[in-house]
């Protein structure tokens, strides 16, 4: 009985994902959302979902993965946050279509503000887009407008005193 209750928290968290990804390639949002883990806890009155061990999220370009990820629902049924932690949890997301490479995140604790366009990376934080790196404690990383802000982080478990960037040059044309 209560696999029947949780049915429309995983739709209803499956439909908000594809809306929430309009920044993405145009067909993400149309792609189906794939949840892989060991493990899930739902509450439908919360509107959260847990998933634990290795979990894998993708959908479209779009890839999500921690040993746990916990994902919640605004009170408009929309997905607000996917908050991945791990050793290390990873983030990626293809840009446009005319850019096949795809921006990885890395960090300890990763969180998708899905509303806000916001990926932000805490504790060993690192993101490549296009060659170029940045590594620190903490980076929040715009996916629409392409921007990440880098610093000190807070509660990390390698504090860094300073960031890393790695900037490439622009290839020329032949």
């Amino acid at each position: 009985m209560r696999l029947v209750k949780t049915i429309p928290l995983l739709l209803s968290l499956g439909v908000a994902l594809g809306s929430a990804s309009a920044f993405a390639l145009p067909n993400d949002r149309d792609q189906p959302i794939r949840i892989q883990a060991d493990n899930a806890h739902l509450d439908d009155k919360q509107g959260v979902a847990t998933y634990t061990g290795d979990v894998i999220i993708t959908q479209g370009s779009m890839m999500i993965k921690g040993n746990t990820v916990t994902m919640t629902r605004a009170a408009n049924g929309d997905i607000d946050v996917v908050t991945s932690v791990g050793n290390l949890a990873y983030f990626e997301q293809q840009q446009s279509a005319a850019k096949p490479d795809k921006m990885k995140g890395w960090a300890v604790t990763i969180q998708y503000q899905a509303q806000k366009d916001t990926v932000i990376l805490t504790d060993r934080a690192k993101v490549e887009n296009e060659g170029n790196t940045t590594e620190g404690e903490k980076i929040v990383y715009n996916t629409k407008s392409q921007v990440a802000t880098a610093g000190r982080g807070g509660n990390v478990t390698a504090p860094r005193q300073r960031i890393d960037m790695v900037i490439q040059p622009k290839k020329k044309a032949e």
